[in-house]
């Protein structure tokens, strides 16, 4: 029997192992064996980690752009260098199928190039003082200047490239980080950052603290952590933004994703792509498609199409090069999606595409007109599900996708430049894409929600300005 792993805290560059601490079995989706053996990092160890960021942010903090820029391009390739082993845990640790696993690793490795480049484009400006009277021989600009020791909570759907999406754009802009996986990222948490210190990162710029909530709320809490960083579920960013008090918080959060499907729209198109947007990566992505909404003039046409989408994905084991939809994270998380399912059905709705199940394994359903009340509706349900709903037109199916607490990404298909830039006025999301399914993301556009979905803008720049602070400079010529 192979030994288990024992996953601990990585400070001041170094595992720093404590057999004091609670540890916790990480069981794997895959096969139901356990994974790993994590410590449960008390608040002990949230201030080790977070002193030893801020004595390497205070030592750090003159280091030239050219120098982290060199950091990040050469963390870029080690990752890269790295690349088998962070496979290899996403299969196990969260049953990410094979080919979504490869792209991630090589997703993650890609976007902290694309910060490194990032970092001399970046600019303040000058400021007009003499526009008042007072300023009159006066000068000002502006830059861009750290926080200090930012706080990064990441999730279990994407632990690589969640993980970077954060820690590099802090460090390009000076900060320390502290992180705090999910307990399904740890292990590739590691991998990266020993990535980060061969590439020449010094110790205790980049420092990890496993655990699970109590973990999370010290970290966000904690007095010397200047700016919290977080993506998951809104319940979650709730309490952790009370936790954090007054400080910078950015947050992705929940989402119950709307893709439009208008009248005039390519139908095969569309139900290929919101296929992939609602089922693929078992549905465990924030803007995965969950409700579809399409023009009743076409929804019978529309879902058959849709169904045979969906049945074409392959079902199956992660290390399946062929497999689409995989293991969710766990026998558990399935149960949850398949009482959410049993529950719009009790309600009245139809079922066109019954789920299959094995184990963590769920295959695609496909709910018909569930009413209002039933939990599909309103809840996210962060699984390979999606409901079809049918709408009057338009205007009728913009007033169903904003009746949502929700607004993180949205879709609409539709061959009419108007309607396209209606759909771009009326529906409350952050992001918006039109001929291409909810789920579609670029690390080059500003990526964040609206109302309950978060606050805040991910992607390359617009991360690093979120994890840095303006500071005004003004000069008076004696």
């Amino acid at each position: 029997m192979a030994e288990v792993a024992l996953l601990d805290s990585w400070i001041d560059g170094r595992e720093d192992r404590r057999d004091d601490q609670a540890r916790y079995e990480l069981i794997s989706p895959v096969d139901g064996s356990v994974a790993s053996r994590i410590v449960d990092s008390d608040a002990g160890l949230v201030d080790a980690a977070v002193a030893s960021a801020l004595a390497a942010f205070r030592a750090h903090r003159a280091t030239p752009a050219a120098t982290r820029a060199a950091w990040l391009a050469d963390a870029a390739d080690e990752i890269e260098a790295e690349k088998q082993a962070i496979v290899a845990a996403l299969i196990r640790d969260i049953g990410k199928p094979v080919r979504p696993a490869t792209f991630e690793a090589g997703r993650s490795a890609a976007f902290v190039r694309l910060v490194a480049a990032e970092i001399g484009a970046l600019r303040g400006e000058t400021l007009p003082l003499d526009i008042a009277a007072q300023g009159a021989g006066r000068h000002g600009f502006t830059r861009r200047v750290p926080y200090g020791v930012v706080g990064a909570i990441t999730p279990f759907n994407a632990p690589a490239n969640l993980l970077v999406q954060k820690v590099a754009p802090a460090l390009a802009m000076g900060n320390a980080a502290v992180v705090k996986p999910a307990p399904q990222g740890v292990e590739t948490a590691l991998i990266i950052a020993r990535a980060f210190q061969r590439a020449g990162l010094p110790d205790g710029m980049f420092n990890i603290v496993p655990g699970n909530r109590e973990t999370a709320r010290a970290l966000a809490a904690h007095p010397n952590v200047s700016a919290v960083t977080f993506t998951g579920g809104t319940a979650a960013g709730d309490a952790l933004a009370r936790a954090a008090g007054a400080k910078k918080f950015v947050a992705e959060l929940g989402s119950n994703a709307a893709n439009i499907v208008c009248a005039d729209a390519d139908l095969d198109d569309a139900a290929a792509r919101i296929a992939g947007s609602a089922f693929e990566a078992s549905g465990q992505q924030c803007i995965s498609a969950q409700r579809v909404i399409v023009d009743r003039e076409v929804v019978d046409q529309f879902l058959e199409k849709f169904v045979a989408a969906a049945r074409a994905l392959v079902v199956g084991e992660a290390s399946d090069e062929a497999t689409a939809v995989g293991p969710m994270v766990s026998a558990a998380a399935a149960d949850r999606v398949q009482s959410m399912i049993d529950d719009a059905v009790e309600r009245g709705a139809a079922l066109a595409l019954a789920p299959t199940r094995r184990d963590a394994i769920l295959g695609p359903a496909i709910v018909v007109d569930p009413p209002r009340e039933a939990r599909l509706m309103s809840e996210e349900a962060f699984g390979p599900v999606a409901v079809v709903i049918p709408a009057d037109g338009v205007e009728d199916a913009l007033a169903i996708a904003n009746d949502s607490e929700f607004g993180l990404q949205g879709a609409c298909f539709t061959r009419d430049l108007a309607t396209a830039f209606w759909v771009a006025d009326e529906l409350d999301v952050g992001s918006l894409w039109i001929n291409e399914g909810s789920r579609f993301r670029l690390d080059t556009y500003p990526f964040g929600g609206s109302r309950r979905s978060g606050f805040g803008r991910e992607g390359v720049r617009y991360a690093m300005e979120e994890l840095s602070q303006l500071k005004f400079v003004g000069i008076r010529l004696p």
